[in-house]
């Protein structure tokens, strides 16, 4: 008999799909499997080394026979001075130690937000298009997930007078990401104060998701950089774009103190902290001089112009004003949408971008590609688009 027809998962993890990009290259690697040699532009993850003498840090450490044990929940002391010394010299924002909390990237933190602030039934604002991470923890919270709308017309900032009409009375967190995924929209200032003020009004704590502040964009903003930000707002950082460290799982909490002793309330229960190398290394990484983030934005800039030239002659319109690691535009006022879009390349032209529905309804005339891969790369994808444009006879 088998017993797997008596037994059902909760009824939280049947309310959430497997995260597409696992689903989606599965299938672009077995077509690889298959010879078809798919370039793929679709995953944010920096094909390049962090820097030669992080990873020299890493294996000098690892060689020690003393590091190989447990690690403090909270990440050694030397790693969140490190950090607070980095949001000082890269945003001017002043945090002591005990507003620090090193994380196993940031998408972690998201989860142990919602589990250290939400009872079932509370409301969540999530952004649409945005993340599908903070609906789907949310969902696995059994929280309330209210979307609120970024639209182009409002250069992919949260409409206050929309979201003041709304019932916030039992809404407890709002997501927000700025330099954004998908939309590649820069932040302000006034956006962030307006945020903060907006979170005070309603005590509704906001959760800023900042990975992507220092790629093709000139200055790097934090929402800690607002008076009074840290009495309502969590900000997620992290080494992944920024240090091209994505598998290394670097990433940080940055709080009020009572905020992060909550959530490290949950962290110390679910994980045993950070290989120790990789904590000495990630320090290292930490006071990575300029020039390094400069060379690497002249490589993402050569990147993107073949991006926007894929767009381009795609027939798709986008905002040259864009920041972080992506490109989004806007595909023609055509029958078929981003999926279909996305599947004919993948099909045809053997070319992986990603679809903007799987952010949102609002994403679904978009698509995104990934400055992940070399100039080289996007160039051959841009030409394979073109020759498979040409056997069709068309243009999109």
């Amino acid at each position: 008999m088998n017993h797997n027809n008596f037994i059902e998962p909760a009824e939280h993890v049947k309310s959430i799909a497997e995260y597409y990009f696992s689903v989606k290259l599965q299938e672009v690697a077995k077509m690889n499997a298959e010879g078809k040699n798919v370039i793929s532009l679709g995953v944010g993850s920096p094909d390049l080394p962090p820097s030669e003498y992080v990873v020299e840090e890493l294996s000098k450490v690892a060689t020690r026979n003393d590091v190989h044990g447990y690690q403090p929940y909270t990440g050694i002391p030397e790693l969140k001075q490190a950090y607070a010394d980095w949001y000082k010299r890269s945003y001017d924002v002043t945090l002591n130690t005990s507003e620090v909390l090193p994380l196993i990237g940031s998408k972690e933190g998201i989860l142990h937000t919602s589990l250290a602030f939400l009872n079932v039934g509370d409301g969540v604002l999530v952004p649409n298009p945005g993340y599908p991470t903070y609906t789907s923890v949310s969902k696995l919270m059994r929280a309330d997930v209210i979307p609120y709308d970024l639209m182009e017309s409002n250069n992919w900032m949260p409409d206050f007078e929309a979201l003041e009409k709304m019932d916030l009375r039992h809404v407890k967190l709002m997501w927000v990401n700025y330099p954004n995924m998908p939309t590649s929209a820069n932040a302000s200032i006034e956006l962030f104060e307006k945020l903060v003020a907006f979170g005070k009004k309603h005590s509704i704590v906001i959760c800023h998701d900042n990975p992507y502040s220092f790629i093709l964009n000139d200055k790097p903003l934090s929402i800690l950089q607002i008076e009074g930000a840290k009495d309502i707002c969590i900000e997620l950082n992290s080494m992944s774009k920024s240090h091209n460290m994505a598998g290394w799982r670097m990433g940080v909490l940055c709080s009020n103190e009572q905020f992060v002793k909550w959530i490290l309330k949950v962290k110390s229960n679910v994980d045993s902290g950070q290989f120790l190398p990789m904590q000495k290394a990630a320090i290292k990484a930490l006071s990575t001089p300029k020039q390094w983030h400069d060379n690497m934005n002249l490589l993402y800039e050569q990147r993107r112009l073949w991006a926007y030239k894929i767009m381009t002659i795609l027939g798709c319109k986008y905002d040259r004003n864009q920041v972080g690691l992506f490109v989004w535009a806007k595909i023609p006022d055509y029958e078929v949408g981003s999926e279909e879009l996305i599947n004919d390349l993948l099909y045809n032209a053997r070319v992986f971008l990603t679809p903007g529905f799987i952010f949102g309804s609002n994403g679904s005339r978009y698509i995104r590609i990934s400055l992940g891969s070399s100039a080289t790369k996007i160039q051959q994808a841009y030409e394979r688009i073109a020759d498979y444009l040409i056997k069709r006879n068309t243009t999109y």
